[in-house]
């Protein structure tokens, strides 16, 4: 039996997939007063404990003991899976495309926010004014977790789960965050908060519990957890060694060496009465490595729609990419073959079930899943990038059942089997804890130096960029819609 002031209890919880351990005998009993994080890296299991919590997740023994309060008020879990949900709900139903005249801007971020007294409050400290009236498919990926944030906590859930809230932010938008999490966890809202990284955790938390491969490896109050050596030790372990870069896959495409790779000239963006981009004026060129960088909501994605094929306001405006000019009868496949890409999105689309070495294998295809014969040349060279980022032994495994780290590192290798001429980064380190952020960075930074293709890195903040950058493309804000700044390195 749960004690009066006991908030929820967890007793030797232990789940397990396809045969593999999630959760290995797992106990924790939370206190009201009391405000907890579980903090582990990619793969330690946060993921299915909030899942259980939620009710998402059935199968598992042991027990979850939730006094009457938290069964009556219920659990609310905020995480990213859940924002792009509802985005692709509401694109969904959009039927606005088949008429002209139709707009649809689908559901509103103000139609989230339940009317209480405190939602002044918190859409002023979240600072969401300007974006009430907005579609949820039309917000950054930033705007969009402050907005859902809003809801679930003027929906004063019994629990509210928040998975690494501070993930995709820009600077700003973390320090209205940081605000806006102090006063939550100041509140007597229970929050229990998952993170990858102790720097992530705000002063509020009282009680860590470090997970490790399921397990719970420490756990107790704040600052005695953070303290211990097997803390450092689980977050930050040695990096495993690269080996050599493959060739070029035979055939890879390539610009004429005398005319620059992207050049937009005057650009200008708008969607409805909504002014996006304007004044737009880029180079890029052979040998660059560029860093695309902008507060959220600023146009980062448009920019890279137009260059990748997947914006039609391109047409019609002096765009040239790998030498053509856009609208001068080329596909967009024609486009897509230049470009090796890796986001979360595409991380989150490819279906249960295939092995790592057909994940990449896709990608001499550009498809999401493998739907064409692929001959023993195309295996050999996926297998080379894989040895090459030292992911050899995890070929046979299954996609879907390595951590979220791994999978990110599996798709960069994915991108470049094919040999591209630039290889798109959009926020490649989101969703990573502090290990695979290194991972990542080294392994692209070893991309750029050992093959013949361009990087362009979009990322919000300043710390999660590889060294080998030597143009940076910085948006700032103009007369009603942001235009960019262009600084080139000598590299």
């Amino acid at each position: 039996m749960n004690a009066p002031d006991t908030l929820l209890t967890l007793e030797d919880l232990t789940v397990s997939y396809r045969a593999r351990p999630v959760l290995r005998g797992l106990s924790l009993s939370i206190r009201r007063g009391e405000q907890w994080a579980v903090l582990g890296p990619n793969g330690a299991g946060k993921t299915t404990l909030a899942r259980i919590l939620t009710g998402e997740l059935g199968h598992y023994s042991g027990t979850v003991g939730r006094p009457d309060a938290l069964a009556r008020r219920g659990i609310a879990y905020v995480c990213f899976e859940r924002a792009r949900a509802l985005v692709d709900r509401d694109r969904k139903l959009d039927v606005s495309e088949f008429s002209a005249d139709a707009r649809d801007p689908g559901t509103r971020v103000k139609d989230l926010l339940p009317a209480t007294a405190a939602r002044e409050r918190w859409v002023e400290l979240l600072g969401l004014e300007p974006i009430l009236e907005r579609g949820l498919r039309y917000l950054s990926t930033g705007e969009l977790r402050k907005a859902l944030l809003a809801s679930a906590v003027l929906q004063r859930p019994g629990l509210l789960i928040l998975d690494s809230p501070l993930d995709g932010l820009d600077a700003e938008s973390q320090r209205r965050l940081h605000a806006a999490l102090d006063a939550l966890l100041a509140s007597d809202q229970p929050v229990l908060l998952l993170a990858r990284d102790p720097a992530d955790l705000p002063g509020g938390i009282s009680h860590v519990l470090l997970l490790d491969q399921g397990r719970a490896t420490t756990i107790g109050p704040r600052d005695a957890v953070l303290a211990a050596p097997e803390t450092s030790a689980l977050m930050l372990p040695p990096l495993p060694p690269l080996g050599d870069l493959p060739p070029p896959a035979p055939g890879a495409p390539r610009a004429p060496q005398d005319a620059p790779l992207i050049a937009l000239r005057d650009v200008a963006v708008r969607f409805d009465d909504t002014a996006v981009l304007a004044g737009v004026h880029w180079t890029f060129d052979h040998g660059q490595h560029c860093a695309i960088a902008g507060p959220n909501g600023c146009g980062k994605s448009t920019l890279l729609g137009l260059i990748t094929g997947d914006n039609h306001k391109a047409y019609g405006q002096d765009v040239t990419l790998f030498g053509r000019r856009r609208g001068s009868g080329e596909s967009v496949w024609d486009i897509k073959r230049h470009f090796g890409q890796v986001d979360t999105q595409l991380q989150l689309t490819f279906a249960r079930g295939m092995s790592v070495v057909e994940v990449v294998t896709s990608g001499f295809f550009d498809s999401i899943g493998l739907y064409d014969d692929w001959g023993d040349g195309q295996r050999a060279l996926a297998e080379a990038w894989l040895k090459a980022l030292a992911l050899d032994e995890l070929a046979s495994a299954r996609f879907d059942d390595l951590s979220f780290g791994l999978q990110r590192m599996v798709l960069l290798a994915r991108a470049m089997v094919k040999g591209p001429q630039v290889l798109v980064l959009d926020e490649p380190t989101l969703g990573l804890d502090a290990w695979h952020r290194r991972l990542l960075l080294r392994a692209v930074d070893h991309v750029a130096a050992g093959s013949d293709s361009q990087l362009l890195f979009v990322s919000h903040s300043a710390g999660d960029r590889p060294a080998c950058i030597n143009q940076r493309v910085d948006f700032i804000p103009g007369d009603g819609a942001f235009t960019i700044a262009v600084t080139n390195r000598p590299g």
